[in-house]
């Protein structure tokens, strides 16, 4: 297995572990339920973006460990080491249920949009920016898209 492959192993299990939330910390069920489904939403889009970066070939696992540096303020780190061996890291803001997930989107919404830039975007564009958003937009829709490509 190629470190590529290895990263993307090693991010789903990061995003597929249980969030660990303690129900005494919400003062009421609506609460609680409100971020469970909030949570349940990251899962589902970090599992379409993770889907969107293994698919392509040409988004090295390079790429990946330099999002990782730069996006969420770098808390998510991703290490691979020659041997093959992956580990990933995650220093918590807050409250680590509610952020682990929306971390691992920030640091692929980077990796594609670095990627997309350099590889995927006609040579004459005016608007780079809006034309990445635009491009996002059409292929996650408009919710993902203003969430992680803005």
């Amino acid at each position: 297995m190629d470190k590529k492959q290895q990263i993307i192993c090693a991010l789903y299990t990061f995003i597929g572990q249980r969030p660990g939330l303690e129900y005494g910390n919400y003062g009421e069920p609506v609460s609680y339920r409100a971020e469970v489904r909030a949570i349940g939403r990251d899962l589902t889009q970090a599992r379409q973006l993770l889907r969107y970066v293994e698919l392509r070939a040409s988004i090295t696992a390079d790429d990946i460990i330099e999002a990782s540096l730069r996006a969420y303020s770098g808390r998510l780190t991703i290490t691979a080491t020659d041997d093959g061996k992956v580990s990933i890291d995650y220093c918590t803001g807050q409250y680590f249920p509610t952020e682990y997930r929306k971390a691992a989107c920030a640091v692929l919404s980077q990796a594609i949009w670095a990627w997309t830039s350099a590889h995927a975007m006609p040579v004459d564009t005016a608007k780079p920016g809006d034309y990445l958003r635009a491009r996002f937009k059409r292929e996650f829709g408009r919710g993902m898209a203003a969430r992680w490509f803005n």
